[in-house]
């Protein structure tokens, strides 16, 4: 338990835990609030992780601003918990702060996201769920919701139709009512609120576009997609994640999600790891989910992933994130730019996976930022780490 100094009562409560400064101490302490289902590492004991130490805090960049900027102010300044960098699966940077160390377990938040669109991959490719499938056809039930025409691949790519609103600065937001339903949020708690996280999407019944008209990041397209995958594969989800693409990446912690009522998990926000299995998980997706001497996730859905369309580039560029990644597009529950070589798994508040097929560069950071998105301090974080990747 998280203890202030001098007081037996942790800093933070299940009504305070999500804001600011109370996520500085909350977000490695998940497990206390709200109940988890855990990913097993397994038995096999994991990879042994070569090391060649580099000091990279004077490495220099431009930073939002146009100011020069050095890697050290980029993580004084954007409040890191957790900071490793690998080099063609060699850890190369290692820095740990706010009470972090190597086995401390940290909120993902939508970083989440990116290990169920991988899982999705897997499945796909062992004929257990098409993407190219309405939703309708796993969930029958969506069938008088805004879900109706939606297919998975849209649902991935975040371009359905359902009207959702995921404006953090607004704490009534759809966004947050649907994480209510998983205990984040008791004060939006009331006898209308649904139980389940299923409960809440068959709630949704109104249209804000055409299915595949806009991109429009919503959460909720996360947790239907995980509904079909339970669906599809007559699996529960937890199990799937731990088989096909945890344990395979042979980590050194287990991991622990988020689940609804009914044991869903959230993999819409809730994951929590450790910040050298995020490398893991990173490495992999530089090469084109290979690892360990396995393919874990097919190469196709990474190159598919890492490329895109030009629909869905010209989509991005004119949705509200375009100027966090100029030129790059989502796909696959990942944010990509194919020009760079990068695909990003991202998460409010800071977290991050960056991950640079043309160099062997994976940088993973972990933090706590006052705000859900902070635009300014994501590029900044994006500017220092392809700095990084050039450098090293």
């Amino acid at each position: 338990m998280s203890l202030l100094k001098g007081s037996s009562v942790r800093p933070f409560n299940s009504e305070n835990w999500g804001y600011p400064p109370h996520n500085r101490s909350s977000f490695q302490q998940v497990q206390q609030l709200v109940p988890t289902i855990r990913l097993s590492r397994g038995a096999n004991p994991a990879l042994p992780q070569p090391q060649n130490i580099q000091e990279l805090a004077a490495i220099s960049y431009s930073g939002a601003d146009g100011n020069p900027r050095t890697v050290q102010q980029m993580l004084d300044d954007t409040y890191t918990d957790a900071f490793v960098v690998t080099k063609n699966g060699t850890l190369i940077a290692e820095e740990y702060r706010n009470g972090m160390s190597a086995d401390s377990h940290h909120l993902l938040n939508s970083v989440s996201k990116s290990f169920l669109g991988m899982l999705v991959g897997i499945l796909a490719t062992e004929g257990r769920l098409d993407p190219t499938e309405h939703l309708t056809t796993y969930i029958p039930e969506f069938v008088n919701t805004a879900f109706s025409q939606t297919t998975v691949q849209q649902a991935l790519d975040m371009t359905a139709a359902v009207k959702y609103g995921e404006d953090y600065a607004d704490r009534q937001a759809d966004f947050w009512v649907e994480t209510a339903v998983v205990g984040w949020r008791p004060a939006l708690v009331d006898a209308k609120l649904p139980k389940t996280l299923f409960e809440y999407a068959c709630s949704l019944k109104d249209k804000e576009q055409s299915d595949g008209a806009h991109f429009h990041y919503r959460t909720v397209l996360t947790n239907v997609v995980a509904m079909a995958v339970e669906r599809a594969t007559n699996q529960p989800l937890a199990k799937l994640m731990e088989q096909k693409l945890w344990q395979p990446l042979s980590p050194e912690q287990d991991a622990v999600v988020v689940v609804d009522a009914s044991g869903l998990p959230y993999f819409g926000a809730g994951m929590n790891a450790c910040a050298r299995d995020l490398a893991r998980f990173g490495q992999l997706l530089a090469q084109n989910g290979h690892y360990d001497g396995k393919q874990v996730v097919p190469k196709a859905w990474i190159e598919d992933t890492l490329h895109g369309n030009d629909e869905l580039k010209g989509l991005f560029a004119a949705g509200d994130y375009a100027e966090m990644i100029p030129g790059g597009h989502y796909r696959n529950q990942t944010w990509a730019d194919v020009q760079r070589g990068l695909l990003i798994c991202i998460g409010i508040h800071g977290q991050t996976i960056y991950v640079n097929q043309n160099t062997g560069v994976v940088a993973v950071k972990l933090s706590t930022h006052p705000e859900s998105a902070e635009i300014t301090l994501f590029a900044d974080t994006f500017a220092a780490m392809q700095a990084i990747t050039e450098a090293v």
